[in-house]
Formats: structure tokens, sequence, C-alpha cells
């Protein structure tokens, strides 16, 4: 009978092959049941984020009462329409690489350095006793590093800002990565977005803001070190709340709360 080598160079091969297989089988079941709550955990990160920038866990006591509260609609931001789209299947970085979803932005037009914009947007509404309450907008921009992902709140006069959080960035640690501080985001609640002549005028300035300041109520201070990235939070702010932004939708939101 044919007997192989326990030490040969053929039979050590299999052996490794053979572990490689088996460790392979093992990872790739662990992966399948992982994904379900990798997706969980995906999804809740992002309702902490929402809530979070409109400083609804305080209100409703918790992630779950907040987003119970929170109603997710699908809007055409050319028409500024509310359209028959399912909020749970819509995914922002399909939308980018689907054909006739998105349009590609010219130098001018895109001052936050995005390049393409989505056709329909994914927004948030909060509603209190069957009103609306609060809007989050999802924001993006370019930072110093890379697109700063965020949620921008504001109340129900469409104009006053009741929270800015930001969940995916790539800003340097200690500097731009500031945009994280509770301090910092806890300067943007109150200040205005529009100024009476329907210009948007909230910017982060260099330096700080000064209390007698004819422009107090549209800027935030700066963080140190950080000028691009803090230009880069003004200039998603001037788009996204601009023409080519949700200023359609928001309008017609005026409209019918007169």
């Amino acid at each position: 009978m044919f007997k192989i080598n326990k030490d040969s160079t053929l039979n050590i091969t299999l052996v490794g092959i053979g572990l490689c297989l088996v460790c392979s089988a093992i990872i790739s079941l662990i992966a399948i049941q992982l994904r379900s709550l990798q997706i969980e955990n995906a999804v809740l990160d992002q309702q902490k984020k929402i809530v979070s920038s409109a400083g609804l866990k305080e209100v409703y006591g918790s992630v779950e009462n907040a987003m119970s509260n929170i109603k997710s609609i699908i809007i055409n931001l050319d028409e500024g329409e509310i359209v028959d789209l399912n909020p749970q299947t819509y995914e922002l970085a399909k939308e980018l690489r689907e054909d006739g979803k998105y349009k590609f932005l010219s130098a001018e037009e895109d001052i936050a350095s995005i390049k393409k914009r989505e056709k329909f947007s994914k927004i948030y509404i909060e509603y209190k006793d069957d009103k609306i309450n609060t809007i989050i907008l999802p924001v993006r921009g370019y930072g110093l590093w890379g697109i700063l992902y965020g949620y921008l709140a504001i109340e129900n006069d469409f104009n006053t800002v009741a929270g800015l959080e930001f969940y995916e960035h790539k800003e340097t640690p200690g500097l731009g990565a500031e945009i994280d501080n509770p301090k910092w985001k806890s300067l943007w609640k109150g200040k205005k977005i529009y100024k009476d002549n329907g210009e948007v005028s909230l910017k982060v300035i260099k330096g700080s803001v000064l209390n007698n300041s004819i422009n107090y109520n549209y800027e935030v201070d700066g963080l140190s070190g950080a000028t691009l990235t803090c230009n880069g939070v003004s200039n998603l702010i001037a788009y996204w709340m601009g023409n080519d932004g949700y200023l359609n939708f928001i309008q017609k939101l005026k409209e019918i709360d007169v």
C-alpha cells in the first residue's frame, strides 16, 4: 500500500490547504451570523446621531422614544416636494451611483465640493401634537481630508438651528475633529440660518463671535488650527440650505404653516 510521508512537501501542503479552508469556512460563517447585528448597530448609531442633532434624547428620555415621534420621508430636492418612495430602502450611496438619480455639479455650483448631488433626499421630521416641531436634514461637504457627513436640525420656524451633529468625517484629532466636541456643538443651538432677505448667512468664523456683533445670531466660533474644516462646515451649510439644497422644501413648508 502506498504511504504518504508525513513530513513530505505534499503532505504539509495538503494540511495547510485544509486548515485554510476550515478557517475560511469558520470566518465566513461568523461573518454571516454577525451581519444582521452589524446592520442593526449601524441603524442604531444613525438614529442616535439623528436624535442627538436635535437634542431630543433629553426631551423624550431615550433614542427609541424620540424616534417614535420622528417620521422619515423622501423629498425631491429640485421641486421641494414629498415623493412616494419608501424611506426604509433609501441609500444615499446607491442614489449617487444610479443614472438619473443624481446630477453632476459645476465648479460654480459645487461650493461644498461634493461633485454630485442626489435628486431625492431622505429627511426626518419630529412631530409634536401632530404638528412639525423639528426638521432634521442630512448635510455633507468637504473638510480638510474628506467629506463631512452630518445632520442639521432646525426648529419649526424653519430658520433657527436646533443643533448640528456629524456622524462621519476624517478630520485631524485635536483640530478639525473638534467638530465632535459637545462644547462647540452647543454653540449652534439658537443660531439663525437666513437673514430677512432670504440669504443664507450662517457660518463659522475665524476666532470668537463678539456678543455685540451685528451678525452674532449668524456666526459660530471657529476652531483653533482648523481653518479648512471650519470653511468646509460653512460651505456645506451654504450649499444645503440654498437653492440647490433644501430651500425649495423649506419655502413650501412655510407656505403650509401659514
